[in-house]
This record gives C-alpha cells, sequence and structure tokens, in this order.
C-alpha cells in the first residue's frame, strides 16, 4: 500500500484547504486511514480517523466541527476539508492507513498505522 499526500499551501487564517491523499495498492474502502500533524518542535499527533467499510470517524476535539474527513471509494482518494483555519493548524501533514479497524482509545495513535505518505505543508499566516 502506498499513499501520497498533497493539498498543502499557505493560507490566511480563517481560510479553507482541501489536502488529497492518494492511495494505491489496495481499495481504500478496506482500508482505516488517518490523518496526522506535526508543528515545528511538537510531537505527531492524530488530526482525523476514518474506519474501513463504513466504520467510526474521529476527530480530535481541536479540529471537531472544523475539520472533515472523506473518503472517495470510486477515486481510492482520501481527504482532509480543514476550515476556519488558524496559526495552530500550521504543520506538517501525513495520512496514514491500517488494514483492520481500531477501537476508540487507539486511533491517535501512530504506531498503530502501518502505512505512511509523505507529508504536506500547511501554514496558515496573514
Amino acid at each position: 500500500v502506498q499513499l501520497q499526500a498533497c493539498g498543502g499551501g499557505l493560507v490566511q487564517p480563517g481560510g479553507s484547504l482541501r489536502l488529497s491523499c492518494e492511495v494505491s495498492g489496495e481499495t481504500v474502502n478496506y482500508l482505516t486511514v488517518a490523518w496526522f500533524r506535526q508543528a515545528p518542535g511538537k510531537e505527531r499527533e492524530a488530526v482525523s480517523y476514518k474506519g474501513s467499510r463504513g466504520g467510526s470517524t474521529y476527530y480530535r476535539s481541536s479540529v471537531k466541527g472544523r475539520f472533515t474527513i472523506s473518503k472517495d471509494n470510486a477515486k481510492n482518494m482520501v481527504y482532509l476539508q480543514m476550515n476556519s483555519l488558524t496559526s495552530e493548524d500550521t504543520a506538517v501533514y501525513y495520512c496514514a492507513a491500517r488494514r483492520n479497524n481500531l477501537v476508540a482509545s487507539a486511533w491517535h495513535d501512530s504506531r498503530q498505522y502501518r502505512y505512511w505518505g509523505q507529508g504536506t505543508l500547511v501554514t496558515v499566516s496573514s
């Protein structure tokens, strides 16, 4: 399974951006996927999760209501729609995947994901 993330860039506070993650080697519907991010000088943190085969969706509290994770099974893509961006959202964003669903207490653990894409930088600044 290979993942390739793109869509990052410079956006003003309050703006929107959509990240894309192209999946190859497996049907995205059969994968559990997640987005992580890592800000300068900080540890990598989980942002959002979407289970396989219509499984659960989770968000970290700071992005709930602003970010939306989705899959396009026809295009084999994963997206992260980010709205109302703030400087706190500035980070390198990574898409990750695994074959089986995770329980709610484990989705945020980066060690649970076998497949990773390269990062895409999101900078929120005026």
